[in-house]
């Protein structure tokens, strides 16, 4: 499949497209696999040590996966994304299995768990840039946004299905049966990738963005020699270039506290009410449904040119909805906010991702995946403890409104920016 065919193929719905949904069904079946191996790892160490142990084994995983990100990114570009995909997926599998097999004689040890934490977190670093760079290369540019939805909705699919999985495997078989469901996840995400067409790279750029920003906006930066040299260039890439730099700050001000803070603090907000247990899951609930409904409305919308006007509105309309949740009487009201601000929200991340995998130079949309991905998740693990002090110190509604602050923040280079203001899906000669 060349690029020109890909390019000039009929158009076709995402989600008719069988090549989109395998891989989106490899994807899915990956997540899933993620969900589990947490749960069967946290509840080992938990077994093996204790509360404070499992914290330290799920720790170990984390800090790899933020450390090796960006060189994620550089492998990613360097041998293809379809390739390191593949192979991540496959190491996954066999260190998954293997710990099944060790499991099924012994009980869960930190000495086997803490290794094996490290050594998934570094994959993960790796396969995390290598699957967010598969879109360009599968669909048409125009496709981009609902391939986003798609994924939004097959996320929340993994993360709602993973939890039922682990619980039903670990109750039945044990941690050795819950990393063999992990491993079998796994296994069935790298016979689908096997699966998936990829074209070589598409063109650059094909945005569109006013005619002065457009003449700049992707800088052509020497590819030096060794990884070190390669991750630089990538750097300097997203730094120069005049979209997705703003990009960038947009994706990770927008990111700051709905990568986790924002569900502790719906969790502190029901108690300072008094809500309830009750409570506390009807706004998670809304939240998930209302981002859900964000990438469902992308997914089936006809077309959506007008991507960057669309991520300053819904930014603008997070920011009030957050803002305004801490300050609501009744749950019902906090209920419906919630699920505003995930409808928001969720459109933000949709459209920001379909951006960057539309305008980045395939040379290098490896990088710039992982750096996107790395501001997304990088800032969450501090604002953990900084939510608590606030909602303690100054009450729930000083943290959301903090939250709502930094959501309008986003919006600021999202309006102020000619490049991403104007900012269209569209392919390279469509017509205006």
């Amino acid at each position: 499949m060349t690029v020109r065919e890909a390019e000039t193929a009929v158009a076709r719905p995402a989600y008719r497209d069988g090549n989109v949904l395998r891989w989106l069904a490899a994807h899915t079946a990956s997540v899933t696999g993620d969900v589990v191996y947490f749960l069967a790892l946290s509840w080992s160490a938990a077994r093996a040590a204790g509360p404070s142990q499992a914290g330290l084994a799920v720790a170990a995983g984390a800090l790899p996966r933020a450390v090796f990100m960006l060189a994620g990114g550089v492998v990613a570009d360097r041998f293809g994304p379809r390739r390191v995909a593949a192979v991540s997926d496959a190491t996954r599998c066999l260190v998954i299995l293997l710990t099944a097999a060790v499991l099924v004689s012994a009980a869960p040890d930190m000495r086997l768990l803490i290794p094996l934490a490290l050594l998934f977190g570094v994959v993960d670093a790796v396969f995390m840039p290598a699957v967010g760079a598969f879109p360009p290369r599968i669909t048409t540019r125009e496709q981009l946004a609902r391939v986003q939805g798609m994924r939004g909705l097959s996320l929340r699919l993994s993360n709602a299905a993973g939890p039922a999985v682990g619980g039903v495997v670990l109750a039945a078989g044990g941690a050795a049966g819950a990393f063999t469901a992990a491993g079998a996840l796994f296994a069935v995400s790298l016979a689908l990738l096997l699966t998936v067409r990829v074209t070589s790279a598409p063109a650059p750029v094909p945005v569109r963005a006013p005619a002065a920003a457009s003449r700049s906006a992707a800088p052509d930066v020497p590819v030096r020699r060794g990884s070190l040299g390669e991750l630089a260039d990538g750097l300097r890439y997203v730094r120069r270039h005049r979209l997705l730099g703003p990009l960038t700050a947009v994706i990770g001000l927008s990111e700051m506290c709905f990568s986790g803070p924002f569900a502790l603090g719906l969790v502190l907000l029901a108690d300072e009410r008094g809500w309830g247990a009750a409570g506390t899951g009807w706004l998670a609930s809304a939240f998930s449904v209302g981002a859900a409904g964000a990438a469902l409305w992308i997914t089936v919308s006809p077309r959506i040119p007008y991507a960057g006007p669309g991520v300053a509105a819904a930014l603008l309309v997070t920011a009030t909805a957050t803002a305004a949740l801490g300050h609501v009487p009744s749950l019902g009201a906090a209920v419906a906010l919630t699920a505003l601000a995930g409808l928001a929200s969720g459109t933000t991340v949709t459209l920001t991702g379909a951006l960057v995998q539309a305008t980045a130079d395939p040379r290098y949309l490896g990088r710039v995946t992982s750096v996107s991905t790395l501001c997304t998740l990088g800032p969450a693990p501090l604002l953990f403890p900084l939510a608590g002090l606030t909602a303690q110190h100054w009450g729930t509604a000083a943290f959301f409104t903090g939250c709502g602050t930094v959501s309008l923040l986003a919006a600021v280079p999202a309006l102020a920016v000619p490049a991403l203001r104007r900012a269209r899906l569209r392919s390279a000669g469509a017509p205006d």
